[in-house]
């Protein structure tokens, strides 16, 4: 047989194989329910009071962006946070304005949602009196995926009170 022949053989074998091996392939519909699964479980995080949970959303690589100051916060800060916030409010709405525009980057390995959500919440003033409190945010989160779990990577807030 001529190396020629054998180089022909070879090749072909290669593209068989590889024509073969099923591809990971980028399934937009599906990946964009799992954030939506994500996103909706932040809700139950609040109403439940869960930092653990909703802190375990966050990469290790967070970065928020929020009142103009931007910050890494570790997850023990972050449980920490939200811990202090979920103790001193009752949540009464923490509702979707509009449904999340989600969008891909071409490979699948980054996402994006904006989000338009209303916040209303109970606590105690300075008093002692029962006061409820709204506020208008929208913010956008950014999302990677780290194997086969997707984690926010930075999330840059803004509000407007009501």
């Amino acid at each position: 047989m001529t190396a020629t022949k054998q180089l022909s053989i070879a090749i072909s074998l290669v593209l068989l194989f590889a024509s073969c091996v099923k591809k990971q392939q980028f399934d937009p519909e599906k990946e964009k329910k799992e954030i939506l699964k994500l996103h909706n479980a932040q809700r139950a995080y609040h109403f439940n009071k869960d930092s653990i949970a909703f802190a375990n959303q966050m990469s290790a690589n967070f970065i928020s962006v929020n009142k103009g100051i931007i910050s890494h916060p570790k997850k023990e800060e972050t449980i920490a946070r939200y811990n202090g916030y979920f103790s001193a409010v009752e949540f009464i709405k923490w509702d979707d304005v509009s449904e999340p525009i989600i969008k891909f980057s071409d490979d699948g390995s980054i996402a994006y949602t904006i989000v338009d959500k209303i916040v209303t919440v109970t606590y105690k003033d300075q008093t002692g009196n029962t006061v409820e409190g709204e506020t208008h945010f929208a913010w956008t989160a950014i999302y990677k995926k780290y194997g086969q779990e997707w984690k926010i990577d930075c999330v840059t807030s803004t509000e407007k009170r009501n």
